[in-house]
């Protein structure tokens, strides 16, 4: 069988980006032998112009159909209003095709330079359609408003189903780690409620995993901890919006977002998409690093082919990431953002000859 993706360019600096992504996929689908079908439709302000929507429903429709998507960056803080056309395509594909789970690793790699000195391999399981965010997290509407001028108000939603699902995602993934553990962060000491929801759930699941060890942490402490001592986290599972800011302060420290990865992933898709920005301001110059998003597409071939029980395809993941350690372990065949001399097209090239076993 073919298997088919669907590539998002987005904006900034998402052509130049997902363009490396893609290629180096197809690189790696190549070695392990699986066939492949990309293909590529606009999103952002090139749909705007072309369409009048940031995201067409055939694209939509296309992603539905897809086995995977490779979504590069937005700018979506840039977009007319929804009633315009202006659609934050993340969060809209989050919603349409149920990514529940936002799976964000963060490691320090050989040679990289990082702004701590202990070596550490985490990942925050962050739930990803609900809490604080308002663009995704009722049925219908806004989850802010302002009922009298200079009165804003924000609902934070909370489910138990939503709270069980992400924990036993977040539970499944320890299994297979070495770590075996996972950290409940929340803020249930002011929160008591809705935190008090999400942990009653994680809880329940935590007991019908007894072999995997199990803490809770408030998010205050847990952001202090993850400075003094990041290898004491595994697994960490959260709400959105605690997820969203500790998985960028563990990337930054653990290299910086532009090696920061992220898989979202629900029951029957998987999306990979950057941590970071669109970066406007280096769109069109040759600059950017397109780690984040390398390392995304082989979050998605890994979970795929552990979905399929392909080997290939997992194996596919794997090569990508161990590429990625090679090129980036020497400065020389680093970006600029990590004190190299390369550009997008030529770090690729490098990792793309580190896949293929040529010297990085």
């Amino acid at each position: 069988m073919t298997l088919t993706l669907l590539a998002l360019p987005g904006d900034g600096i998402g052509p130049e980006i997902t363009a490396a992504a893609v290629a180096v996929t197809r690189a790696a689908l190549a070695r392990t032998g699986v066939a492949v079908r990309i293909d590529e439709a606009a999103i952002g302000f090139a749909a705007l112009d072309r369409h009048g929507t940031t995201l067409p429903e055939p694209v939509l429709a296309a992603a539905r159909a897809a086995d995977g998507i490779i979504l590069g960056p937005v700018s979506h803080n840039d977009y007319p209003p929804v009633a315009e056309g202006g659609i934050n395509p993340s969060g809209a594909l989050r919603r349409a095709l149920d990514l529940y789970a936002n799976i964000r690793p963060a490691r320090t790699r050989p040679g990289v330079p990082t702004k701590v000195t202990t070596r550490f391999d985490l990942v925050i399981v962050r739930e990803n359609l609900e809490g604080f965010y308002a663009d995704r997290n009722l049925h219908q509407g806004p989850g802010e408003f302002m009922p009298v001028p200079g009165v804003a108000l924000a609902i934070r939603r909370v489910t138990s189903a939503a709270s069980r699902r992400i924990a036993e995602r977040a539970f499944a993934l320890a299994a297979a780690r070495s770590g075996q553990r996972v950290t409940a962060v929340h803020k249930a000491n002011v929160l008591r409620v809705s935190d008090g929801v999400f942990l009653e759930e994680v809880r329940a699941v935590a007991a019908r995993h007894p072999g995997i060890g199990y803490t809770e942490m408030l998010v205050d402490a847990a952001a202090a901890h993850l400075i003094r001592d990041p290898a004491q986290f595994d697994v960490v599972v959260t709400t959105n919006m605690f997820g969203d800011i500790l998985s960028d302060q563990a990337s930054e420290m653990a290299g910086g977002l532009g090696l920061a990865a992220s898989l979202n992933a629900g029951d029957d898709h998987g999306v990979a998409q950057a941590q970071h920005g669109s970066a406007p301001d280096l769109a069109g110059t040759g600059r950017a690093n397109p780690s984040s998003l390398i390392g995304s597409a082989a979050m998605l071939l890994s979970w795929l082919g552990q979905r399929g029980g392909d080997g290939r395809l997992v194996a596919a993941g794997r090569a990508i990431e161990q590429a990625l350690d090679t090129v980036l372990a020497k400065p020389v065949t680093r970006t600029a953002d990590l004190g190299g001399a390369l550009g997008t097209a030529a770090f690729t090239d490098r990792v793309m000859g580190a896949l293929q076993g040529g010297q990085a």
